[in-house]
């Protein structure tokens, strides 16, 4: 897997071996990560990949680091729950550190990860944001995603993709 590229961010797929060292807190020199990287929604997301053969997260529906382009720092991460299911949806799941959010990054990440699911053969993408979460409701709408439905707890949204 290489690095996806948009214009302000780098999405960066992490491998088995990476994802022990940030769940360790022990980057090496270059990992150059951002004050609050990792934060613990990111470490929850880790540690399956982390526990999985080194071979694990090769393919393009991987557990990605975002990066800053600028500054080359790590600010968050963005994976997919999976491969795609049997009508070709794949869910998506985000999350930056406090001091990059605001910035549109999220955005940008969420449409880099859309485009590559296209690009993959993917026929939509889902996600879900809770309900008292506006600014990623904003980042879900900005990014092309309608609300499908909603619970007391999370809105659901998803983009269909054409090919």
């Amino acid at each position: 897997m290489v690095d996806i590229l948009t214009p302000r961010i780098v999405l960066h797929p992490i491998r088995p071996a990476e994802a022990a060292r940030i769940i360790a807190r022990e980057p090496l020199p270059d990992d150059a990560w951002a004050p609050g990287y990792p934060f613990e929604d990111e470490l929850d997301v880790l540690r399956p990949l982390a526990a999985s053969p080194a071979t694990a997260g090769a393919g393009p529906f991987a557990t990605y680091m975002i990066r800053e382009r600028e500054s080359g720092l790590a600010i968050g991460g963005l994976g997919f729950v999976g491969e795609p299911d049997a009508t070709g949806a794949v869910e998506i799941g985000y999350g930056l550190i406090p001091g990059a959010r605001g910035h549109g990054f999220a955005t940008e990440a969420v449409r880099g990860a859309v485009e590559l699911a296209r690009m993959a053969g993917a026929t939509s993408v889902t996600a879900d944001t809770a309900v008292d979460n506006g600014a990623s409701q904003r980042v879900m709408q900005r990014a092309g995603f309608s609300e499908t439905a909603r619970d007391e707890k999370l809105v659901y949204w998803a983009i269909l993709l054409e090919s």
